[in-house]
């Protein structure tokens, strides 16, 4: 296998950062500093790819994007503000839909990377696995190129993170529908993402600490398509009547929490004084609806633009925090009171 930036630095002793800048040419790293990296270069006869502005190779300035679904109203609106961004700082994007399997995650980042991208930014939570062999090809990315992560976390050498607080965000959605004396709050959910376990682990956690921890039965999965808002509807009609009683609903997305204020219509229940709905992402759905939807906003323009602040920050050579962590802010409209 071909050297990397990040073969040379661990043989060099310094940090991917550092190498960057001698790579770059940047002045600020010490003589024998510099001296050291350049040994290894030659030594492993390593020909430097987008990373190479300051030896005689220039940058293509192009990012690789990939997401999962460009359909998704929230990934659509990701992949718009990292495009816009990128380009007003002079850099180009190739937009990758892999779809929800490993086996095509693996496939086209590796057909991306062909394209010698000066870095890969991956947009949403599913890139990221609870197995951790699962992650093995991020690793091996992040070897070539900086992955930026959009609202996911992994500890590894040269990745870098830009994220919503979810467990916080849930915690206090499910917090705020307690405190207004709603006790049985069904929690849906339609993943089981980096995001998606975060943010069921933080209505857990408020329920528990409210002295409401029998809540197993108010968590259901949606195992079905996000924009079938009708099967959505069915499937709560569906858990009410098993019997199961509830007079909050929190969704993990502002999709489900349309089909569940759907299913208050179709039974003649009033929002909110019988029902009080809390969604997630705070899309444009939250102004289609009447009432309109209380929902959590993740705050994604502000995190793509930390996203790539930080991205241009690795592109010169700076050594920027690895994770970035933003706090969620719910925007009350009619759904609760």
């Amino acid at each position: 296998m071909a050297l990397t930036i990040y073969d040379i630095s661990k043989k060099a002793g310094v940090s991917i950062a550092t190498v960057s800048r001698v790579l770059n040419g940047n002045g600020s790293v010490k003589p024998a500093t510099r001296e050291k990296v350049l040994r290894v270069i030659e030594e492993y006869d390593y020909t430097p790819n987008a990373f190479a502005r300051g030896m005689g190779l220039r940058s293509l300035r192009t990012i690789g994007i990939l997401c999962a679904d460009s359909s998704d109203l929230v990934l659509a609106k990701a992949v718009y503000f990292l495009e816009r961004e990128l380009h007003a700082n002079g850099y180009e994007s190739l937009l990758c839909c892999t779809g929800y399997q490993l086996s095509d995650r693996k496939n086209y980042i590796n057909l991306i990377l062909s394209k010698k991208v000066d870095s890969l930014i991956l947009v949403g939570s599913n890139f990221i696995s609870a197995a951790e062999e699962d992650n093995e090809y991020i690793r091996e990315a992040a070897r070539q190129v900086p992955i930026m992560l959009l609202n996911a976390s992994y500890d590894c050498p040269n990745v870098y993170s830009t994220l919503c607080d979810d467990h916080a965000a849930m915690f206090e959605a499910a917090s705020i529908l307690i405190r207004s004396g709603i006790q049985d709050i069904l929690y849906l959910y339609d993943s089981n993402s980096y995001s998606g376990v975060k943010k069921l682990s933080g209505y857990r956690d408020a329920m528990k600490s409210h002295g409401l921890g029998d809540c197993e039965h108010l968590i259901r999965y949606y195992d079905g398509k996000p924009d079938q808002i009708n099967a959505i509807t069915d499937f709560i009609c569906r858990i009410a009547d098993d019997g199961t009683v509830f007079h909050g609903i929190i969704a993990s997305d502002d999709s489900l929490a349309i089909g569940a204020l759907k299913y208050a219509h179709r039974r003649g229940i009033d929002i909110p004084r019988e029902l009080s709905i809390i969604g997630c992402n705070n899309s444009m759905l939250t102004s289609c609806c009447e009432p309109e939807l209380t929902s959590v906003d993740n705050r994604l323009e502000d995190l793509t633009h930390t996203l790539v602040k930080t991205l241009l920050g690795v592109l010169s050579g700076k050594e920027p925090p690895a994770q970035r962590i933003f706090p969620a802010r719910l925007i009350k409209r009619g759904t609760t009171v």
